[in-house]
């Protein structure tokens, strides 16, 4: 029996598995770095414990950390999560070693999975269909020596044999663009998994990401609770995500729902795991004759723990018409029980989707943004998953994800409605997200119809939005909350008179009797109330309200304060400063600077200083998030280099200068 359990986790996944160990009455011990000492799942736990500094190196990657805590703490299982340890076979050897409960698969099942080049055998052996593998004939080749065994046909996909999440993947169209590929993929596949091993695949251009959840115990009984598709991704990084899969023929379902369950059976899975599968678009016109099924189908990898997706088929699969909680199956088949429920007890009840809600800046070249959340609001009317609350800090050093948003329906289009709906009354203020960005893919006519394959979204891009409805809202706000305070505009015992706002370096004129917004020299736009005016503290106008800009009726979430306010609209937060504000301390930065969009390392630099350089050379690359970014020059003449290769730098810091000129040499 499992009485205490720890989480070797943070953020959202850690407050996940609390929830269900605690309501199965079990004590739960949560782990946390100097980074997330007040973070939420740190207050959800019976007890917290801390593992080290921020480095995950030095914590949530740390064994003896983990073990440590475990025995401090009285914990007599582990639940890795995902992510982290969550996949790492000597993780889970360490903790049964320690006399601990593993909450997972069996060690030899996730090292036989771990390595995409030998689960390629494996699944071949189970009668899995698997990609053409592309040889090298020198692996290990330097980069102007790269060869490939036989006739190769591009495009081609390189990605790291250790793991996946997107790190260590990268689309080769070209022969010359392969020497390169594979440098910047072994180096991502080292940083990630510490292997640098690569595979060499053929590439399907419009393929879909069908993934089959597989629940297995320890007394041989092997099921299928049906398939996700996650096809819409962005860099091979998974940005929404459905149960059941849209628009697959029956047959081709159940051949990949019995190649899961093979699989599984033939490296002795038990517990949760997800086999992804490759699947050429099942909307593609097939040749006369051929039907949906007859599409290409092959084997990509096995996840040997919990999916970040988990939650969609949690709210469309049942079992004899209730529903199950993975976590709770996972804690069962971990304590040795047997599942009680055969295949033919397992169904598929309606349609959910998620969307995965990141600190990015989504249209600004997707970067990973961190500091702290100051004002977070999620929809009340669908599943939401967490890890952050009005002031939580979201730290530079871990990946970017701080929340899902899972909404379901009796079909697929009444679940996209509501996740449209339920991400516009999304609020994450303080922090850049790409809330916006996914709600905008959901309202797409391109999802909608079903048409987004793999690589969909890194050909096509989503319009930003336009900033002058917020601006608007924003104007509208401030001279709403000086006219409720008794500020400018305001007039005993008379309506108030027009207000001056300035925001950024727009100065708007408002009127709130005749409900209009209007910039010098330009038409009024009509701004006026469909609904109750949000309320505050004197000085602030705080909440949601419904303004009809132009005759168009939104919703707006407004936080006017003294020296900015802040917009929420269609998911999207827009800040505009306030006359008086104290403004960031900015360098004035010429064309030639170049500087760190965010907080990291500088890996690598590859310029000396005083070099002479021209326009798109590589200088560097900054780690950031588990990415990698490349630091090119923005124009001809001599480097300057600013910082060091392996420096901890803060955003906005200035890493190199390029100056109008010649070489020093």
């Amino acid at each position: 029996m499992i009485r205490a359990l720890l989480v070797a986790n943070r953020g959202e996944i850690a407050l996940r598995v609390i929830r269900t160990a605690r309501r199965l009455g079990l004590r739960t011990v949560a782990v946390f770095s100097d980074a997330d000492a007040g973070a939420p799942h740190t207050r959800a736990a019976d007890t917290a414990v801390r593992i080290g500094p921020a480095p995950a190196t030095e914590s949530y990657l740390s064994v003896p950390a983990l073990l440590a805590a475990a025995k401090e703490s009285g914990a007599d299982a582990v639940h890795p999560g995902y992510g982290f340890l969550s996949e790492q076979a000597d993780f889970a050897r360490a903790v049964l070693g320690a006399g601990l409960t593993w909450v997972g698969p069996p060690p030899e099942a996730m090292d036989a999975m771990a390595r995409k080049d030998a689960a390629r055998g494996i699944a071949e052996k189970a009668g899995v269909p698997v990609l053409r593998e592309v040889p090298l004939h020198q692996p290990r080749a330097s980069a102007d020596r790269v060869a490939v065994a036989g006739d190769v046909t591009y495009p081609l996909l390189v990605k790291a044999a250790a793991g996946g999440g997107g790190k260590g993947m990268r689309i080769v169209r070209e022969p010359d663009e392969l020497a390169p590929a594979l440098a910047t993929a072994r180096r991502e596949a080292a940083t990630a998994f510490g292997d640098d091993t690569v595979l060499l695949e053929r590439f399907v251009e419009r393929g879909r990401h069908i993934e089959v959840q597989v629940l297995a115990d320890a007394h041989g009984t092997v099921l299928h609770l049906h398939e996700r598709d996650c096809s819409a991704q962005r860099r091979h990084q998974k940005v929404l995500e459905e149960a059941p899969a849209p628009d697959l023929d029956p047959t081709l379902r159940d051949r990949l729902h019995t190649w899961a369950v093979d699989l599984a059976r033939e490296v002795g899975y038990t517990g949760v795991g997800t086999v992804e599968f490759l699947v050429e678009d099942p909307a593609a016109p097939r040749g006369e004759g051929a039907s949906r099924a007859d599409v290409g189908a092959w084997f990509l990898e096995m996840n040997t723990r919990l999916q970040v997706e988990h939650p969609v088929t949690e709210e469309v699969v049942t079992v004899r018409g209730e529903r199950l909680d993975l976590v709770e199956q996972q804690l069962r088949v971990a304590a040795g029980l047997e599942l009680g429920f055969g295949q033919d007890d397992v169904a598929v009840d309606g349609h959910a989707i998620e969307a995965r809600v990141y600190a990015e800046d989504a249209f600004t070249g997707f970067l990973p943004q961190a500091g702290t959340a100051t004002r977070v609001r999620w929809p009340e009317h669908a599943r939401v998953e967490a890890g952050i609350e009005d002031g939580t800090v979201v730290p530079a050093v871990y990946d970017p994800m701080v929340g899902k948003v899972v909404t379901r329906g009796p079909d697929r289009e009444t679940a996209r409605q509501a996740l449209v709906d339920a991400l516009d009354a999304t609020v994450v203020g303080g922090l850049v997200t790409n809330t916006g960005f996914v709600r905008a893919l959901a309202d797409s006519a391109a999802f909608r119809d079903n048409e987004v394959h793999t690589t969909w979204l890194d050909t096509h891009a989503l319009a930003p939005p336009d900033p002058w409805p917020a601006l608007v809202a924003a104007a509208w706000g401030v001279a709403a909350a000086a006219a409720r305070d008794g500020g400018d505009g305001w007039r005993l015992g008379a309506a108030p008179a027009d207000a001056w706002v300035e925001l950024d370096d727009d100065v708007l004129r408002v009127s709130l009797v005749r409900g209009e917004v209007r910039r010098e020299g330009e038409p009024p736009t009509s701004c006026r109330a469909a609904g109750p005016v949000p309320d505050g503290p004197p000085g602030r106008l705080t909440g949601q309200c419904v303004l009809q800009v132009d005759g168009v009726t939104a919703r707006f979430d407004l936080d006017v304060r003294p020296w900015w306010v802040e917009v929420t609209t269609r998911g999207h937060t827009v800040r505009f400063t306030r006359p008086g504000a104290t403004r960031p301390a900015r360098a004035e930065l010429s064309d030639g600077v170049v500087v760190a969009a965010m907080p990291g390392s500088l890996a690598r630099v590859e310029v000396a200083d005083g070099d002479a350089v021209t326009a798109g050379r590589t200088l560097g690359v900054l780690e950031a998030m588990k990415m990698e970014l490349t630091l090119v020059a923005p124009a001809d003449g001599v480097v300057r280099v600013r910082a060091a290769a392996g420096e901890q730098v803060a955003a906005r810091q200035v890493l190199f200068e390029v100056e109008a000129g010649t070489s020093d040499d």
